[in-house]
């Protein structure tokens, strides 16, 4: 990559399910090599809601199907910035940043009652099928799964059909906002079978802390859940960020073709 070539004082953040990948799935070869081609332009980072592993498995193997540390060097290497659960864990050129801990912040006790909660009110609740890992802890979040995260993609697809028409998520989380209002928890919905919940100023905003450090003028970012509530829409509509609505990769590409390259 030629260093004199490339707009140091742009950035390009993307989000990563259904806007450099499709839900859950692997980036396609053409994607990534369209990743590589841009940071010749400019500066990337991907934002995502989801654990580094995750984002990892859809970004970073290079094909290879073992799990380990080289894995997570070649995503952290491959662009400029990796920030996973919305920069709770963040990366800049292969180095870790911080990391920040949602027990530290919220206590025990509330937690507790909030998984408390959560597990009563989802064993209430009838669908079609239900798997397990309802409730996944990570650094900076609770990621709250009604259908449960082992489910498969046939299954994940069919609770996503179910939640369009039924808004199992949506009722999910307003009365948890209602349960739980002035603790300092903020929610958000995405991907297609659970929401994240995390103390207020936790969203993807976050990552933008360490961003705005480096100075940048101008701060793209590319997101496919951009509507209020949805887990983009925070860092979409920041006045630090030019925000783009995409609906799926190849959308992503265009408009960057279109921006950078045209």
């Amino acid at each position: 990559m030629s260093e004199a070539a490339v707009d140091s004082g742009t950035l390009c953040l993307f989000d990563v399910d259904g806007t450099l990948t499709s839900a859950r799935q692997r980036v396609t070869p053409n994607m990534a090599e369209f990743i590589e081609k841009l940071r010749t332009k400019v500066r990337v980072g991907v934002v995502g809601g989801s654990d580094l592993c995750k984002i990892k498995e859809q970004l970073g193997n290079d094909g290879e199907t073992h799990i380990g540390s080289s894995v997570v060097d070649r995503l952290i290497q491959k662009v400029d910035y990796v920030f996973a659960e919305n920069g709770l864990v963040a990366y800049k050129n292969g180095q870790l940043l911080s990391v920040q801990s949602i027990q530290a912040h919220m206590g025990e006790e509330l937690l507790q009652e909030f998984i408390n909660f959560c597990l009563n009110y989802m064993a209430k609740i009838k669908l079609p099928k239900k798997r397990g890992t309802f409730i996944e802890f990570r650094n900076g979040m609770l990621n709250i799964s009604p259908i449960g995260r082992s489910c498969t993609q046939e299954e994940r697809n069919e609770f996503y059909e179910l939640d369009q028409k039924e808004k199992i998520r949506e009722e999910f989380v307003s009365i948890l906002k209602e349960e739980f209002k002035e603790r300092g928890l903020s929610f958000s919905i995405g991907g297609q079978i659970s929401f994240d919940v995390f103390p207020d100023g936790w969203d993807k905003r976050f990552c933008l802390g360490f961003v705005e450090k480096d100075n940048y003028s101008t701060i793209h970012f590319f997101g496919d859940k951009t509507k209020p509530g949805g887990n983009d829409y925070e860092i979409y509509s920041d006045p630090r960020t030019i925000g783009h609505e995409v609906s799926c990769p190849e959308e992503t590409q265009q408009l960057c073709q279109k921006l950078f390259f045209s």
